[in-house]
């Protein structure tokens, strides 16, 4: 029977009560909690970790989750067999997972049109539109006669790493791991943030531009939820490895199909259908803590 390791993650020190109402709920479905070795800290992050005698199923884990939540914990579900030496490679959402916002949002606030275009992209990240190739040419059509120069705006004035996106990278250089950034959003985003994080390599859609303003329209292949895996695909066979050496990071549909069968799945802020599927739920933790599962 595969292993699993089950991982508490907070900012504060893990309550004693939430190690009792897991242990408690997991007795419940016959399962048993050995302790493996006690909290620790790493002086950002508090962890513990325990051995379940069998593996949870995904309405268990939900139910752990939102125990967890009541004590501002967030829950992992590993693969117990898999090492912190195995992982070789970090790859990597943008729009709402490194960063605050929904780049295509923010631009077509300038035109008026944030609400419509808002409303596609949250369909589409909710797994309720399925073609996201058509969503985004719906929403970069709404972007038509926009200045280019609002995507300098965006980048200075709204957009922000989310928490811990800094230590994250330095880490996961640190420790020689190749760091893919891919997304569905845009290159003109995905490059200043490659510059700025560190990032070995940054893959995204192009915005076709013309006499300084958007036409509305996106250069070449779009970035979908197929590309990112195959992107990832390709980073593991340079390396000489397979997507189970790396760590998946995402919120939306559209990197479900990137981070199934990764070594370790992280929903991040993620929409529920995300982090149902997903080994790792950060919702109050940053996204180095991601570090602590490598440690």
């Amino acid at each position: 029977m595969p292993k699993q390791t089950l991982v508490a993650l907070s900012r504060e020190p893990i309550s004693e009560k939430l190690v009792f109402e897991l242990k408690d709920q997991a007795i419940g479905y016959g399962i048993n909690l050995h302790s493996l070795g006690g909290q620790i800290s790493n002086g950002t992050y508090y962890c513990d970790r325990w051995e379940p005698s069998q593996e949870f199923a995904a309405t268990q884990r939900e139910d752990l989750r939102s125990i967890a939540t009541r004590f501002n914990s967030d829950l992992c579900f590993l693969n117990a067999d898999l090492k912190a030496g195995d992982i070789k490679v970090l790859a990597m959402d943008m729009d709402s997972t490194l960063i605050n916002i929904e780049c295509i949002d923010e631009i077509a606030d300038f035109t008026g049109k944030k609400a419509a275009v808002a409303q596609i992209t949250e369909a589409t990240m909710l797994g309720e539109i399925k073609d996201f190739k058509e969503s985004l040419r719906r929403r970069v059509a709404l972007l038509e006669g926009v200045s280019a120069d609002s995507l300098e705006s965006v980048y200075r004035e709204r957009l922000s790493p989310n928490p811990g996106a800094q230590e994250l990278l330095a880490g996961a250089n640190a420790r020689g791991l190749y760091t893919l950034l891919v997304s569905g959003g845009f290159t003109f985003f995905t490059e200043k943030l490659r510059l700025q994080l560190g990032f070995k390599q940054a893959q995204a859609n192009t915005l076709e531009i013309i006499d300084g303003r958007l036409t509305g329209k996106v250069l070449g292949d779009i970035v979908d939820g197929v590309a990112k895996a195959a992107y990832l695909d390709e980073a593991c066979s340079l390396l000489g490895c397979t997507k189970a050496n790396a760590i998946t990071m995402g919120d939306g549909a559209n990197d479900l199909m990137m981070m199934n069968g990764s070594g370790i799945s992280i929903a991040y802020q993620a929409k529920p259908l995300v982090k149902e599927k997903a080994d790792a739920a950060f919702d109050r933790v940053g996204l180095d803590a991601a570090l602590l599962l490598i440690s």
